[in-house]
């Protein structure tokens, strides 16, 4: 198996993304190919690692040479268009042609999510690919789709995307019948926009069809119960919700660890409890739970957060890897097809 990885994409690139494919290379299966300026990226091995090659690292890496590079100020269909040798842009045409299992990148989202759709292509019969990020609950994870690739949806998106979910959790993790949430401000049939109480007599009327089990409407503060599988929105909500969820895990973080820095007393008595703090503090960390698949185009793409450090890109690699591996994409043209 191949890993495309964009090595120039991120607010951290080149540093951040070849630390985390060297972390990750020790761990893995997979051959990681970096995707970027190889003079560059060479010029950084030596200066992180005092090594003159990335293959004196670790043989399970390559370097893929390009030229150029899409900024994060880029117009995303612009950019696709006309940087050619950019690493985005070769890493889909790579993945496109078999060269690679799956592409990742930290770099311009909307560049991304352009390039996957015309580059690589959508599933047929799915209308719009979407982001679908894996978060924390209680005791486990869910996942929420969309978080942004579509900031206005109709009704069908939606039921796509649960659709989509329903496959991925079920061969990636072995959820049978993965409980579906619609995302809605009451649990009440009658409540939400136009949008959200159309999707939900849709889910309502579909769900034995198409074998999803729709739980019904959820709202924010109990996604994280540990009750519901996948959350469903539009990307306009989902992107609010994902922003504020990773706020409230700094906000908590950051109180926690300034009050048992408070005083002498608070430092004293929190060292017991530091083995069920760093527990904690592990479950509320998005970097462990690695990036954002792109559900909906016929090979896999994942979106890493674009300031990804070396911790991020090193889970997002490993998970890109289980992503390959669960055969969820093929599943899904199969599934998406055969209507």
């Amino acid at each position: 198996m191949k890993i495309l990885l964009d090595a120039m994409g991120g607010d951290n690139a080149p540093d951040a993304n070849i630390k985390g494919a060297v972390k990750a290379s020790k761990e893995i299966e997979s051959e990681i190919i970096l995707i970027g300026n190889e003079e560059v990226i060479n010029a950084r091995v030596k200066e992180l690692y005092g090594k003159d090659r990335i293959s004196e690292i670790s043989d399970k890496i390559k370097i893929k040479h390009t030229t150029e590079q899409i900024e994060m100020e880029d117009i995303p269909t612009v950019a696709i268009k006309h940087k050619k040798d950019s690493s985005m842009v070769v890493g889909f045409r790579m993945l496109k042609e078999g060269e690679g299992d799956v592409f990742i990148s930290a770099g311009n989202s909307g560049a991304l999510l352009t390039g996957a759709t015309l580059l690589v292509g959508r599933i047929k019969g799915i209308d719009r690919p979407a982001i679908a990020p894996v978060l924390p609950a209680y005791k486990k994870s869910f996942m929420l789709m969309d978080a942004g690739a579509n900031t206005n949806c109709k009704p069908i998106n939606l039921l796509q995307f649960a659709q989509m979910s329903t496959i991925y959790l079920k061969n990636t993790f072995g959820i049978e019948r993965p409980k579906i949430g619609l995302l809605n401000i009451g649990t009440e049939e009658t409540k939400g926009n136009d949008l959200v109480k159309e999707t939900y007599n849709l889910l309502k009327e579909h769900s034995e069809e198409y074998g999803l089990n729709f739980v019904g409407n959820v709202e924010g503060r109990d996604c994280f119960s540990g009750e519901i599988d996948a959350v469903i929105t539009d990307g306009f909500t989902g992107n609010i919700f994902l922003k504020t969820m990773e706020g409230v895990g700094k906000l908590v973080k950051r109180n926690l660890t300034e009050s048992l820095k408070k005083n002498i007393l608070t430092t004293i008595g929190a060292l017991p409890c530091l083995p069920a703090i760093k527990r904690f503090s592990k479950t509320m960390d998005y970097k462990e739970y690695g990036g954002a698949l792109f559900l909906g185009v016929k090979k896999p793409v994942v979106k890493a957060h674009g300031s990804s450090d070396e911790y991020l890109f090193y889970f997002t690699i490993k998970q890109a890897e289980n992503f390959v591996k669960s055969g969820a994409v093929d599943k899904m043209k199969e599934e998406f097809e055969k209507k």
